[in-house]
């Protein structure tokens, strides 16, 4: 009998019998079929290469109204909705779906999806996405066919999430709290195509709040009440899980009624709202004992980041006291701590950990997610300061391009990864 070579585990059983229906006559398998192997691998890769492809449209969108260029294309709505739009719903989505439709079936105890659940969604939502994008370029045909494939591609991830739900033996409320915040975030995307066929700008405007609030301030924080505890309690000895049941709607709850005051315009009981909220994900913080990891780097980042969340909501509470109205400076300075500094590191820091267990990596920040992150903390402090002091259109772009900047080693590496096979002969 041949014995496997030393240093070397043997391929599983089971791992040999995909590999040999995925290649019956031992030809490597195509970067296409590399990429359908998994539906981490597809959605992830849409994002990442549209958290390239959005922030470059929009530093050069930037750039052509800081020095006047006369021949750029105008795009056919204002560009800082679009900029919301697909940053939120086409850069992030595809994040969230990747993430939803690789753990939805092992937190309910099922069988991974199949390939016909997920690639209709990476047709939908990435496809609709660069539709959008091309748009963009004063082509408005195009972005209204964008938005809708985009929105087409939500719903069939939506109803494919839902079915797994509904079949599983338990309730698991982390799970049916995403979706909850993936079919408002439907309704975000039908607001603003309404929007795009001729209905009020008040639409855009909800679409775009709903975006932040209703759809990814909701994923992110359950996505973190349950997996930092876990995360933490994995690698820390004698780690205290703090999980309480009421915080996830707690949180809903007031971030609604922020939704909901700031559609109002009442700052000041808006800014009640927000003091909780930033008192709410405070708490959590300083629970979840973030003194007890410091190492591996992997874990840090996860904290890092979420301290942006409560600075978010503080920000938010001070401008509401002054009686600032929707979007003024300190509104937007909390805006940026929340989508550059919480999003944007937390994606970071959860996708590269995603990314290096699916691909058999080692469970390691590594030189090019510390450099990502590192750099983003620094975009992020430079947006808020200049949102606060004003400096103006050129520092606005110069940060954009920073982002690019910051984001171009990982989202390239990232890239690569979900396009050639696992270091470990696994399938997937």
């Amino acid at each position: 009998m041949n014995r496997p070579e030393a240093g070397r585990k043997p391929r599983p059983i089971a791992a040999s019998l995909e590999h040999e229906r995925a290649n019956p006559r031992g030809t490597p398998p195509s970067m296409a079929h590399i990429l359908a192997a998994a539906p981490h691998r597809m959605m992830f890769f849409a994002g990442a290469t549209a958290v390239l492809l959005s922030m470059l449209w929009w530093t050069l969108a930037l750039a052509a109204g800081t020095w006047s260029w006369a021949h750029w294309p105008q795009a056919p709505i204002p560009t800082i909705w679009a900029h919301a739009m697909l940053a939120q719903y086409g850069m992030l989505g595809p994040f969230i779906f990747g993430f939803t439709l690789t753990v939805f079936p092992r937190w309910s105890g099922q069988p991974e999806l199949r390939r016909g659940a997920y690639v209709p969604v990476f047709i939908g939502v990435f496809g609709g996405y660069v539709l959008a994008v091309i748009g963009l370029l004063d082509l408005r045909p195009l972005l209204l066919a964008g938005f809708a494939l985009l929105l087409a591609g939500w719903l069939y991830g939506i109803t494919r999430l839902l079915g797994v739900l509904r079949t599983a033996r338990s309730r698991d409320h982390w799970a049916w709290s995403i979706l909850a915040a993936l079919t408002l975030g439907a309704l975000g995307l039908a607001l603003f195509l309404a929007f795009l066929l001729g209905a009020p700008p008040a639409l855009a405007i909800a679409a775009i709040r709903i975006g932040t609030f209703a759809f990814l301030m909701p994923v992110f924080f359950t996505v973190t009440h349950r997996m930092l505890p876990f995360f933490s309690s994995s690698v820390i000895a004698g780690y205290r899980v703090v999980r309480p049941a009421w915080s996830l709607p707690t949180a809903w709850l007031l971030l609604l009624a922020h939704l909901l005051l700031g559609a109002l315009d009442q700052p000041r009981l808006r800014a009640l709202s927000d003091a909780l909220l930033a008192l709410l994900f405070l708490g959590h913080w300083i629970a979840w004992q973030p003194w007890k990891a410091r190492r591996p780097g992997l874990l840090s980042v996860l904290y890092m980041a979420f301290a942006w969340l409560p600075l978010g909501f503080a920000l938010f509470a001070v401008g509401g006291m002054y009686g600032e109205g929707n979007y003024g400076a300190w509104d937007m300075a909390a805006l940026h701590a929340l989508t550059v500094g919480f999003f944007g590191s937390m994606l970071v820091a959860m996708v590269t950990r995603v990314t290096h267990g699916h691909s058999g990596r080692p469970l390691r920040m590594g030189a090019i997610p510390w450099f990502t992150f590192l750099a983003l903390q620094a975009v992020a402090i430079a947006r808020v300061i200049d949102s606060l002091a004003g400096y103006g259109a050129l520092a606005y772009t110069l940060t954009g391009a920073a982002w690019v900047a910051a984001f171009l080693p990982w989202a390239l590496r990232a890239a690569w990864i979900y396009l050639t096979p696992r270091r470990d002969g696994r399938p997937g």
